[in-house]
């Protein structure tokens, strides 16, 4: 089947949102479908997109730049989209997070409509409201349950909706494929406790600063984050045993949580993308937990009902609510102390992930039972 994937964000760049992108893409390709990606022009890096994300296969990349970031751009990059489509061959699905990009192409074949959150800055406000009431939508993917219930919700006077939920995921690392980084700075004989992500607000990291001073004996390691956010959280801490990594390139990450013996996932009740444009705690799905338990790491993570669907105290994680930085400090001496719980934990979570979290089993799901050629389930 050909697959046009709509991304309203760049690539390379060092966000999530271009991982998510390129994972999907891939597993569509690694599943034998004719993937095409439309996504803006990244500034970030100038290293192969393939290589910096890591990805299997190296499917067409088609990169369109957008005017300005305003509506206006938006929609006129989307109308450039459009024209390279109507060109041919014509795919038989269009998939995608962009809703412009869709919206301009959604009278010409079938499509695919993918939500991380209710969005608020789309204009004019009545574009998801015509994408979600197309005859020609197959269906919606979200990502949690909870951003199921809120999108039927909004858009009840729709009717019943074609939502999947369909969790982020993670890739499980090949034995003997990964790099191992420079050796890390620290002390090479004590315990490594590992965050990876970005460092915006709503992530948590006051608590990781806040554990590194409790425990002077463990060296903490912070993998991402702007150079902004890096300088300042590094100048608000403390303690000398805390090393910030900045960010890396996807395809390096394996490497460090190789190197980690225990990690975090300290998210607050409110958690903000870049620039506190907006929040999305309430229907996270954070990719970094997926790949904490594909490597098989003990994880502490914040007990919040989001996360709660993935995640369970004392079987895959332990969970401790984001305002309670004592219990973080028993939970964490805990999994110091106790290799049985630390080995049971990430046992478990890599399991999980091998059994229901895999990129490749998450682009099956999202096609199976369309209707179309080469998905399941078709006539």
């Amino acid at each position: 089947m050909r697959i046009a994937y709509m991304h309203g964000g760049s690539i390379p760049s060092f966000f999530a949102n271009g991982v998510h992108v390129m994972r999907m893409c891939d597993a569509f390709t690694e599943a034998g479908h004719d993937v095409t990606l439309y996504s803006m022009p990244g500034s970030y890096t100038d290293q192969d997109p393939y290589d910096y994300y890591g990805v299997r296969h190296r499917f067409p990349i088609r990169l369109v730049p957008c005017p300005d970031y305003t509506p206006a751009g938006y929609w006129k990059r989307a109308e450039d989209v459009r024209e390279l489509v109507v060109r041919g061959p014509l795919p038989d699905l269009v998939y995608g997070r962009d809703p412009y990009a869709l919206a301009a192409v959604c009278d010409l074949v079938p499509f695919v409509y993918e939500l991380h959150q209710l969005r608020r800055d789309v204009a004019p406000a009545s574009t998801e409201e015509d994408l979600l009431g197309s005859h020609l939508l197959a269906r919606a993917v979200v990502i949690t349950q909870a951003l199921a219930r809120d999108l039927a919700e909004k858009h009840k006077s729709l009717g019943a909706l074609p939502i999947l939920v369909a969790p982020d995921c993670a890739d499980l690392p090949e034995p003997g494929a990964t790099a191992a980084p420079p050796r890390l700075p620290g002390r090479q004989d004590v315990p490594r406790v590992g965050y990876v992500g970005h460092l915006y607000d709503g992530r948590g990291i006051g608590l990781v600063l806040d554990l590194a001073d409790r425990f002077p004996g463990l060296d903490f390691h912070l993998v991402g984050g702007t150079e902004e956010d890096r300088t300042r959280w590094a100048q608000a801490c403390r303690s000398p045993h805390v090393y910030f990594h900045g960010h890396r390139p996807p395809s390096e990450l394996p490497g460090y949580y190789a190197r980690f013996d225990i990690v975090l996932a300290p998210y607050e009740s409110k958690v903000y993308t870049w620039g506190r444009l907006d929040e999305t705690g309430r229907w996270a799905s954070p990719m970094k937990v997926f790949e904490y338990m594909a490597h098989g790491l003990p994880m502490i993570a914040s007990d919040l009902p989001v996360l709660r669907e993935v995640l369970q105290d004392r079987v895959n994680c332990l969970l401790r609510p984001p305002d309670d930085p004592a219990g973080w400090g028993e939970a964490l001496a805990e999994l110091v102390a106790d290799g049985s719980l630390r080995r049971s934990l990430g046992e478990e979570g890599r399991r999980q992930v091998l059994e229901r979290y895999t990129w490749d089993r998450r682009a099956e799901a999202v096609l199976a039972g369309l209707g179309l050629p080469g998905t399941a389930g078709t006539a």
